[in-house]
């Protein structure tokens, strides 16, 4: 697989028609390094991150998008995130065998939440039902209901790598005479498109150069291909995230945690660094004009 952490688009030239590549190695494996996930985990896993960078390509952000899968199912939490810089991870909580089959036997009752943070604006969410047999059928169906858009989501995991194809029908912006006029002509450039990605193997997907594959599905199609965006793991939990958490808590809180443990100690979940604050580093936090009595080198994390 050479096709190392990237993220691809392309489109039709004459056609109302994109595509994006993803490709996850090195970072997956990241992924895999820090929890031991079972099979059907790790295939839910792995679909969901190659989705949210497709995803994350359809708009323009700068920050993060978060996609969150929360059930009464085996699977209990799913939770991937890749931002604006192309930085990317992900986490699965599960209870008991998570068994195949669709995402209700999977998930149980519940629902995806996708959300948009962007520097300096509100949050954005959009909210897709659990319904099908795998988060590419939901996906699809949320794009062709809730934005009228019709797309196609190939998802592909391997404990060694994942890779996701995606097609899109741009919205048509001629007048509405002539929108009349060619929505034969899109519906048929849509189907033909589709009819030949349906041919895309798994196989092909992991293991071919993306120009090879593009030209393998639509060698008669004009297809322009452009510079791909690398992608890698990386957390954005940092010591000053979890001062701010310890804010928002209370002092009250704090010191009792440090009366029943000696320490306030705090573990990400996505990349498992620890963050320890003992009663000097806490007592500084809430009372910011006595940070110089914190002992230089005190901070362990």
């Amino acid at each position: 697989m050479s096709n190392h952490d990237q993220l691809l688009r392309f489109n039709f030239q004459h056609l109302d028609i994109r595509g994006e590549l993803v490709y996850l190695n090195s970072s997956w494996q990241q992924v895999l390094a820090r929890y031991d996930y079972p099979a059907n985990v790790r295939q839910q896993l792995g679909n969901a991150m190659a989705a949210v960078v497709l995803l994350s390509a359809t708009i323009k952000f700068d920050g993060n998008m978060i996609m969150q899968v929360q059930g009464s199912g085996p699977l209990k939490k799913l939770v991937v995130q890749v931002t604006s810089d192309g930085t990317v991870r992900g986490l699965a909580r599960w209870e008991g065998l998570v068994p195949d089959g669709s995402l209700e036997h999977v998930f149980g009752d519940g629902r995806i939440v996708i959300t948009v943070l962007t520097k300096g604006a509100d949050p954005y969410q959009s909210l897709v039902a659990l319904e099908g047999q795998t988060l590419a059928d939901a996906l699809n169906v949320y794009f062709l209901q809730s934005e009228q858009l019709p797309s196609t989501f190939r998802l592909v995991t391997t404990p060694e790598c994942v890779a996701g194809f995606f097609l899109q029908q741009l919205p048509d912006s001629r007048s509405s005479l002539d929108r009349q006029l060619h929505e034969q002509a899109r519906d048929e450039d849509w189907n033909r498109i589709n009819t030949l990605a349906a041919t895309l193997e798994s196989s092909e997907l992991l293991g071919l150069q993306p120009e090879t594959l593009l030209f393998r599905l639509f060698h008669e199609e004009q297809v322009m291909l452009h510079a791909p965006k690398s992608l890698n793991f990386s957390c954005t939990c940092s010591r000053g995230k979890v001062e701010r958490t310890l804010l928002t808590l209370g002092r009250a809180e704090a010191d009792d945690i440090l009366k029943t443990d000696g320490k306030i100690e705090v573990d990400c979940e996505f990349c498992q660094e620890r963050y320890l604050f003992n009663a000097v580093e806490v007592a500084a936090l809430f009372d910011p004009e006595h940070a110089d009595e914190v002992p230089p080198g005190s901070t362990l994390h």
